[in-house]
C-alpha cells in the first residue's frame, strides 16, 4: 500500500508542477542532431490563439559546452494564413563576458529564452508557420559557419503577456 501512495504523491506533484504554467498558448522544441547546419530550417506550424489579443513570442534555445560563441544570429521567419511574411535577422547574447553561458539550467545544457515578438497580434485567422536558421560567421570572415555546434534544441513559444 505505501508503494502506490508514493506514486500517487509522485504524480500529484508532476500534475502540480506542469500545470502551473498556464501562460503559454504554444511551447514546442525540436531537438538539433549534432550540429546545426546553415541550410537547416526549424519549423512551427499553429493555429493562431485568437485574432483579438496581443501575445509575447519568443525562440528557445538549448545549448550545451560544445557552443563556442558569446551570442547567437538568428533569421527568423513569420509566415502568414495569406501569404504575407515578415522576416528577422536576431542577434542574442548567450554568455558572459568571463565566458560563462546564460540561461536556466544546473546541468551543462542551459534554456534560453529569448525575445522574438513584443504583444503581437495574429490579425489573420488560419494556420501560421515559424521558419528559423542560424546565421553564424566567424569575426573577420565572410563565410558563414557552415555547421554549428553546441545547439541541442531550438524551440518556439506563445505566452499571453503577463500583467501586473
Amino acid at each position: 500500500m505505501q508503494k502506490s501512495s508514493a506514486i500517487l504523491f509522485c504524480l500529484g506533484i508532476f500534475l502540480v508542477f506542469t500545470s502551473c504554467d498556464s501562460s503559454h498558448m504554444f511551447d514546442a522544441y525540436k531537438s538539433v542532431p549534432g550540429a546545426w547546419n546553415k541550410d537547416d530550417v526549424v519549423q512551427f506550424n499553429f493555429t493562431q490563439p485568437d485574432t483579438t489579443n496581443a501575445y509575447n513570442l519568443f525562440v528557445n534555445v538549448r545549448n550545451n559546452n560544445d557552443y563556442k560563441y558569446s551570442n547567437l544570429f538568428l533569421i527568423v521567419d513569420l509566415e502568414f494564413p495569406h501569404g504575407k511574411s515578415l522576416t528577422d535577422t536576431l542577434e542574442y547574447k548567450m554568455a558572459k563576458p568571463n565566458g560563462e553561458f546564460l540561461g536556466e539550467g544546473a546541468s551543462s545544457i542551459k534554456e534560453n529564452k529569448l525575445w522574438y515578438k513584443d504583444h503581437f497580434i495574429f490579425n489573420e485567422s488560419g494556420n501560421y508557420k515559424v521558419k528559423i536558421q542560424h546565421a553564424m560567421r566567424e569575426s573577420g570572415k565572410v563565410n558563414g559557419v557552415i555547421n554549428l555546434e553546441g545547439i541541442t534544441d531550438v524551440g518556439f513559444r506563445i505566452e499571453k503577456p503577463t500583467t501586473h
